[in-house]
């Protein structure tokens, strides 16, 4: 009888070297304790320990140097591509709101239609071009700067909206120069603070509390 439990006990050992062996053994107890984040229970026969399984950092690989977030030279892209089809279709909108408007006394016949048609596409196409251009500075701006200053900052936003706007009304002289910078450093101070609206919220809440 001894003999039969030894040979069995060889034998599940030979088995355990043969698929992974040496794997330490586990009770319920000590398997109950372990915790399992976002993960149904393990079977305790499994031959694995379930502490290794859980993963609390993020799943990908990122390349050596790389940012978890895309940088301003990838969303330029995306910011040019999405201003020019929102120029377009602001444009179209009002565009179709002034033709209905200049044509209100002609009966509906095809020179109205016509009229109609090429005011939306001249607006749509006016609209697409400036609203992209604007992204376009924007977008040049803050590549350079955050190449120049080393830097990823709300400095590089508010710095990059106010020379988009100083010199998309440099054609205007030094009044629309002017002009232009305030509302691009307005437009552009107000994006940040939205950006870190729950930064400021979080951290003077925070000091109110130290206070009392």
């Amino acid at each position: 009888m001894d003999n039969n439990s030894q040979g069995s006990g060889g034998m599940k050992g030979g088995l355990g070297g043969l698929f992974g062996g040496g794997a330490p053994e586990y009770s319920n107890t000590e398997l109950a304790g372990v915790p399992l984040t976002g993960m149904s229970p393990l079977s305790p026969y499994l031959n694995v320990d379930p502490r290794y399984l859980v993963q609390d950092t993020d799943e990908f690989i990122l390349p050596t140097g790389a940012n978890k977030t895309r940088g301003r030279f990838e969303l330029a892209f995306f910011t040019i591509g999405g201003s020019c089809m929102t120029g377009a279709a602001l444009g179209a909108v009002n565009g179709l709101r002034m033709g209905l408007k200049e044509t209100r006394d002609m009966a509906w016949s095809k020179p109205r239609n016509v009229q109609i048609i090429n005011m939306v596409t001249r607006q749509g196409a006016s609209w697409a071009n400036s609203l992209g251009s604007v992204a376009l500075l924007y977008s040049v701006f803050g590549v350079a700067i955050e190449k120049a200053r080393g830097a990823e900052d709300d400095i590089n936003t508010v710095a990059a909206g106010t020379l988009t706007g100083m010199l998309f009304k440099s054609a205007s002289g030094f009044k629309g120069v002017a002009r232009g910078g305030l509302v691009g450093l307005a437009l552009s101070g107000a994006y940040a603070l939205y950006n870190n609206w729950d930064h400021i919220t979080g951290s003077s809440s925070s000091s109110s509390s130290r206070l009392y």
